[in-house]
């Protein structure tokens, strides 16, 4: 009996222990722009504001920058520590816009685990086709229950003059 509780445990902490790696792993690389410092923790990194950019991965010439929280401390080291619902987003024509497939309203762009396992902060993008204009949301959402905290921003699809 004891032997059994003894593998179940083992194979409960191997479980975890790949989990944990699947977490760090599957973090996204996004293009870093910078951050603050918000809160200064004794051990560990302090907490800060985060801003990365990434591209509509459909939409060509069009650049998206969000600023999310993001917790420091011990937890926030090793990646387990549940980050706030609060985002930020502004969205910018950087260059021709080319849509590079059929566009799906409220289909996502941009990801990111703010949780080990229960929270994500997303970006879902909408086209206003009556005004020609594209509608990024950033929001968090949760298993159970998500946040209300969301962030909008706009980019009308115009021509494009090279400088």
């Amino acid at each position: 009996m004891m032997k059994r509780i003894g593998i179940i445990f083992g194979g409960a902490i191997l479980l975890v222990i790949i989990l944990f790696g699947w977490w760090v792993v599957s973090r996204p690389d996004r293009g870093t722009t910078g951050s603050v410092s918000t809160h200064f923790r004794l051990f560990g990194p302090d907490d800060k504001i985060v801003i990365d950019s990434f591209a509509d991965p459909k939409v060509q010439g069009v650049a998206c920058y969000i600023s999310r929280a993001q917790t420091g401390g011990v937890k926030g080291e090793l990646g387990v520590a549940e980050d706030t619902s609060d985002a930020s987003i502004a969205c910018r024509q950087v260059g021709p816009i080319k849509i590079l497939g059929e566009l799906k309203d409220g289909e996502r762009v941009f990801d990111e685990r703010r949780s080990l396992v229960f929270k994500k902060l997303q970006v879902v993008r909408f086209l206003d086709r009556k005004r020609n204009v594209l509608v990024y949301v950033a929001y968090s959402d949760r298993v159970i229950q998500g946040s209300p905290k969301n962030s909008i921003s706009t980019v009308a699809i115009m021509g494009w003059r090279a400088p």
